[in-house]
């Protein structure tokens, strides 16, 4: 994923935890905020609760991962952050992308094929 797409300072995630707009569902909470930009940044976030350093690194690929396959789809303007819930350890990847992209329909920022 190109820098520019990606979220990386803690300035950036607080801006749009305070002002931004949250959904959720069992696995997952999406943030989001329009950022004034005709593309969207995204950024993953999960706390150490989660576990140690391998799983928290397996469920952000898969993350990653479901996102990049259907970037292509998600409407542009916007900064969106995902943080997974502590079931989610327990979910499969197919769940995982269910709830994501849900939670992008919900919200109106994924576009129908």
């Amino acid at each position: 994923m190109d820098k520019r797409y990606r979220l990386r300072k803690n300035s950036e995630f607080q801006k749009i935890y305070k002002r931004g707009k949250n959904y959720w569902n069992k696995y997952v909470v999406l943030y989001t905020m329009k950022n004034g930009q005709n593309y969207t940044r995204v950024g993953f976030s999960l706390t150490k609760k989660y576990g140690n350093s391998v799983e928290r690194n397996r469920i952000r690929r898969q993350m990653k991962e479901i996102y990049r396959l259907n970037s292509n789809r998600v409407v542009g303007g916007y900064d969106l952050i995902f943080i997974p819930k502590i079931r989610t350890k327990g979910a499969t990847y197919e769940e995982i992308e269910d709830a994501m992209l849900g939670l992008l329909k919900r919200s109106h920022l994924l576009r129908t094929r």
